[in-house]
């Protein structure tokens, strides 16, 4: 039976409360497009992006218009490129990326992702091509996302990639200077990377998925926000209640988004990823929420424990509205793409330090980031490290897109516009691990990865 009061919840959230499916992603898998001739190769790729996304936007569209429901960013994920590049040099890369954002401007879409590579073991011959044509691929296109995974709790910690991705980092900063840098918006470095994540820059199509599916990312900050701020000076375990049944709501729209776009497209379903993913809006913020629990400012104490509970409720809840989660799923936490996180690191509340800390907690890691451009290779490298050795430790996802901002220094701003939002440059600390980072090598597997 239609439940009126639902409907007029529903319609609330999504016109007051910015509730909203944060992006369709279809995945597409390249392995047949194998050629030993990289033009051939390339019109291949295009060839089948192309043909299977072709309805990609319009579906969305009209679901959109049928249902109410904004669906703010369609994608497109492919299989790994450095797994299908085969003997290609550098320049065959970069001509693939540029296939590839080409083929995203002809359909529409906003970003494609799988310009990237899987070393968490060790680099491969084609696996380092790739990597070394990052800076300039991601430089020469406007859609194309990149992921790198350089560790993971069954394989270790690979330090040796870790500081190849830092001089890459570094250079793609440059050859992006004239915008802010924001090429290293388009790249993350992950551990334990899942295979089915929608979102972007992460975003590519696993090796175990089928030949076309449907992965939706859902979204909801403001909602849970208001739902929280509703219900006023309630117990912890009463607030977590509050959060799951809210949560629950949210993914619900995302799993009927899920199987219509499948349907529609005549592709496998996929996942729903029930993460509440940010914006600069107002009212659009994970910082926001856990102010709303009680902390005076995001970064205070107690900044940590609050997001703990905000992901696991979130998790809980979603995990009822759909059989099929999958992706990050949880509570993000980008700075420059949410509007409290902005605020509470341009007042110093929130440090460099207490990111990495909340990073244990929730769904990515340290996101969005802003640091001085001047900030030295080995230093990126041993933030990185941090980072992937929590995921790695904690049998979790982990990840850093970090933005060494050419020509700022800490108290300075990043403006990258849309989605991506602004941020103020963070102060790193002055201290480094070069001689660490120059030992080499890989920081081997922790004793939680005999399961066998």
């Amino acid at each position: 039976m239609i439940n009126m009061s639902d409907i007029l919840e529903t319609i609330n959230m999504i016109r007051e409360e910015n509730l909203d499916i944060r992006t369709v992603t279809m995945g597409i898998s390249l392995f047949d497009c194998v050629s030993d001739d990289v033009d051939r190769l390339c019109e291949k790729v295009y060839d089948k992006i192309t043909r299977c996304a072709e309805r990609l936007v319009p579906v969305a569209c009209e679901i959109e218009k049928q249902y109410g429901i904004p669906i703010i960013n369609k994608r497109i994920a492919v299989t790994p490129v450095s797994m299908i590049g085969g003997a290609c040099d550098v320049d065959g890369y970069i001509k693939i990326a540029k296939t590839l954002d080409r083929a995203a401007e002809a359909l529409g879409v906003n970003f494609i992702g799988g310009f990237g590579a899987l070393v968490q073991k060790g680099t491969g011959k084609s696996a380092e091509r790739l990597i070394e044509a990052i800076p300039e691929a991601l430089a020469v296109t406007e859609r194309v996302c990149s992921s790198v995974n350089v560790a993971s709790t069954k394989a270790g910690v690979n330090m040796d990639a870790i500081a190849v991705m830092s001089k890459k980092i570094k250079r793609l900063a440059e050859l992006t200077a004239d915008r802010d840098s924001i090429g290293c918006a388009k790249l993350v470095v992950f551990a334990n990377v899942p295979e089915d994540n929608p979102f972007m820059a992460g975003a590519f199509h696993g090796m175990g998925e089928p030949e076309t599916v449907i992965n939706v990312g859902v979204s909801g900050p403001g909602v849970v926000a208001s739902a929280i701020r509703r219900a006023g000076d309630c117990s912890l375990p009463e607030l977590a209640d509050i959060i799951k049944k809210t949560a629950f709501k949210v993914t619900r729209m995302g799993q009927l988004v899920a199987v219509e776009a499948s349907r529609r497209l005549g592709v496998a379903r996929g996942i729903v990823d029930l993460s509440l993913a940010p914006t600069p809006a107002i009212g659009d913020s994970v910082a926001r929420i856990l102010e709303e629990m009680g902390v005076d400012i995001c970064g205070a104490p107690g900044t940590t424990a609050a997001l703990a509970m905000l992901n696991d409720a979130v998790k809980k809840g979603g995990v009822m509205a759909t059989s099929f989660v999958g992706g990050l799923s949880g509570a993000f936490i980008p700075v420059s793409e949410d509007e409290g996180m902005i605020a509470a690191a341009s007042s110093g509340a929130l440090s460099l330090e207490k990111l990495e800390a909340m990073t244990a907690v929730c769904s990515v890691g340290l996101d969005m980031i802003a640091i001085p451009g001047d900030t030295p290779e080995d230093v990126i490298c041993g933030i990185i490290a941090d980072e992937i050795s929590i995921g790695v430790a904690n049998n979790k996802t982990t990840a850093v897109r970090i933005i060494p901002a050419v020509g700022k220094k800490a108290g300075d701003y990043v403006e990258f516009g849309g989605l991506l939002g602004r941020a103020p440059v963070m102060p790193v600390s002055p201290h480094g691990c070069g001689r660490f980072v120059r030992r080499g090598g890989t920081i081997p597997a922790p004793i939680q990865s005999l399961k066998n």
